[in-house]
């Protein structure tokens, strides 16, 4: 009688538990039922037709759920501009040639920048102390912090002791102080970890300390790259364009299990998932600042945060903007011959602390494999959501692809962007780049 019990009660609570997913589900299964039309808009040049069939078929299986945009740049010239989608999906609010979004870790590559010129210049060398032009940071153990160190994440500052508020993030003399203060996690130098915000932070007070004009991130982006050269890319929103932004979504744990069927690779990223609902690193790191959220809830979109100076993680743009300013380094109209060629060399290439994968780091770049059209590996960055810029010195090719439905992959395990890059490839290994002559 009792196993009898123990059997039903166990097969109620079977039907309750698929009951219970269902019901969580049948939102998501009406809203997909609901989808908008697919809008396409932009161009490629001629021999680049097959990367905006592979943009369309991302919307059109349902991979891109709510908008992209997708820039290459091939020997100086801009080869594909496509846009698409829906900016505020749930407002029927496109995704126009000027809409931005914000681009989360691939902000890290554009302060690279920043910094390779300054190096250039010889404001600082990437082997120097930090200490040498911020005395103030050497403290409590942080003394022999190289600038190499800090930009290949080596610090050993991936999070911090102190809970960053907005008032705090929004003034930079007070986050020096922070820093300055701080105590390493582990010890510099002998094992490298993410540093997902702190890299912005401790980047931006070297650059103040170095600087002639003693500029942040923000403001030496500005005067000497975007400003000059056109370029919509932004670390620091004025409010004025703020309406241009596109509204980001995280993705439905309908959206995550289905990238996993596609690749089973993906499992490492609900490994990252799972850490996240525990005490451990990766914990600490994204939970400070705690009010700035991209996971679960998503107060990225809090257009007040856009304001802020945050050169790690908070770097609004497109991809034409992002694949634009890129461009400008393969062309060397940035930095020489010389420092590009240094930034071909990874620093380290060790377990990373905090994700525990094994990720190529250097001069504030990530070195994404790639193997194809003779380069071992992409310079440029990868961020949050599958967003993406990189550049390839041999072919003198530099793209981005931006989206605001976030993805649970990453690089080439995110399936919309492995896609293009795919097809970009394609193209480069048929020698189509090399034959044709581009003028738009």
């Amino acid at each position: 009688m009792k196993r009898h019990l123990s059997m039903g009660v166990a097969r109620l609570s079977m039907v309750s538990l698929g009951a219970a997913i269902a019901l969580s589900l049948l939102p998501e299964l009406l809203l997909r039922n609901s989808r908008l039309p697919t809008h396409i808009d932009g161009f490629v040049h001629r021999g680049f037709e097959e990367v905006k069939k592979m943009f369309i078929k991302n919307f059109e299986d349902g991979w891109e759920r709510d908008g992209a945009s997708l820039a290459v740049f091939v020997n100086g010239t801009k080869v594909v501009d496509l846009w698409g989608g829906y900016a505020d999906h749930e407002a029927g609010r496109k995704w126009k040639q000027d809409t931005m979004s914000v681009t989360f870790s691939t902000t890290k590559a554009v302060t690279a920048v920043c910094v390779a010129m300054l190096v250039e210049r010889g404001r600082l060398r990437y082997d120097d102390l930090i200490s040498v032009y911020w005395p103030g940071f050497a403290k409590n153990g942080k003394e022999n912090i190289t600038v190499q160190m800090a930009l290949s994440h080596e610090a050993g500052l991936g999070y911090l002791d102190t809970p960053i508020t907005e008032e705090i993030a929004a003034d930079h003399n007070k986050m020096r102080e922070i820093l300055e203060n701080e105590t390493p996690k582990w010890e510099p130098g002998r094992k490298n970890g993410y540093h997902a915000f702190t890299f912005g932070w401790i980047v931006d007070q070297i650059v103040r300390h170095v600087d002639e004009k003693r500029r942040g991130i923000g403001q030496f982006l500005r005067e000497e790259i975007t400003g000059p050269y056109d370029i919509d890319y932004h670390i620091g929103l004025p409010t004025h364009e703020q309406h241009r932004v596109a509204r980001i979504t995280v993705p439905t744990i309908w959206d995550r299990i289905s990238e996993l069927l596609h690749d089973w690779r993906v499992y490492k990223y609900f490994l990252a998932l799972w850490k996240l609902a525990r005490d451990t690193p990766l914990y600490r790191v994204v939970n400070n600042p705690s009010w700035l959220k991209a996971v679960g809830k998503c107060t990225v979109n809090n257009p007040e945060y856009h304001r802020l100076e945050q050169p790690a993680a908070l770097g609004i743009g497109n991809a034409r903007s992002l694949a634009a300013l890129f461009d400008l380094v393969v062309s060397e109209k940035l930095i020489s011959h010389e420092t590009l060629n240094q930034l071909q060399h990874h620093y380290n290439n060790d377990t990373d602390l905090i994700f525990e994968d094994t990720i190529a780091k250097g001069h504030g770049f990530m070195y994404l494999p790639l193997h194809r059209a003779g380069t071992k590996f992409l310079v440029g960055h990868t961020g949050h959501g599958c967003q993406q810029v990189a550049y390839d010195l041999k072919n003198k090719v530099a793209f981005a692809y931006v989206n605001n439905g976030l993805k649970t992959g990453l690089y080439d395990l995110c399936r919309t962007y492995n896609r293009l890059q795919n097809s970009i490839y394609d193209i480069i290994e048929s020698g189509l780049s090399g034959r044709e002559s581009f003028t738009t």
